[in-house]
């Protein structure tokens, strides 16, 4: 690939997300992209691509939090690496909205192509989390951070454990 096909790929990402933010619906404008089709072939191509921008992007934020978490981590907020990396996750799907939006929206339509690149998502944040090991089964990695992923959306927090739990107790005895 050459610069210039570079910079088109990245033109065409650039008008889809913004052609989806004009729209709302989540909804992939494959066909009312210029060049769309000439430079990533089918919609599923192009969706493989904005999911490797949104892992670029989440992946960035999880270094952030687990490469010097006392950078960036006030020591008076009492929270966990579970914790850390939910509100890592929400913070980058509430700054690229319209990407996540259009990824959602592509796993329902294109399952075949996309839910490889989700499942790895999924692992992906069981081990940044430490809820799973490495060496653990792939399956199991999978389910653990598909069940995080889902407290992490639709809850906006995960779970109370362990010594966090403990302290709340000690606290209020």
């Amino acid at each position: 690939m050459s610069w210039n096909d570079y910079y088109a790929r990245r033109d065409v990402l650039r008008d889809v997300i913004s052609r989806a933010a004009r729209e709302g619906d989540g909804q992939l404008p494959f066909a009312e992209i210029e060049r769309a089709a000439e430079l990533f072939g089918t919609e599923q191509q192009l969706l493989l691509a904005l999911y490797y921008r949104w892992i670029l992007l989440l992946g960035g934020q999880l270094r952030a939090v687990a490469a010097a978490p006392e950078d960036g981590h006030d020591p008076d907020v009492d929270t966990d690496l579970p914790d850390r990396v939910g509100a890592a996750w929400r913070q980058t799907a509430t700054e690229h909205a319209t990407l996540r939006a259009v990824l959602d929206a592509g796993i329902e339509t294109h399952p075949g192509a996309l839910l490889p690149a989700a499942e790895a998502e999924q692992r992906m944040l069981a081990l940044a989390s430490g809820l799973a090991s490495p060496y653990e089964p792939t399956a199991e990695i999978t389910k653990i951070g598909a069940s995080f992923l889902a407290l992490t959306r639709h809850l906006g927090a995960v779970p109370d454990r362990g010594r966090r739990a403990s302290r709340r107790l000690s606290v209020a005895s």
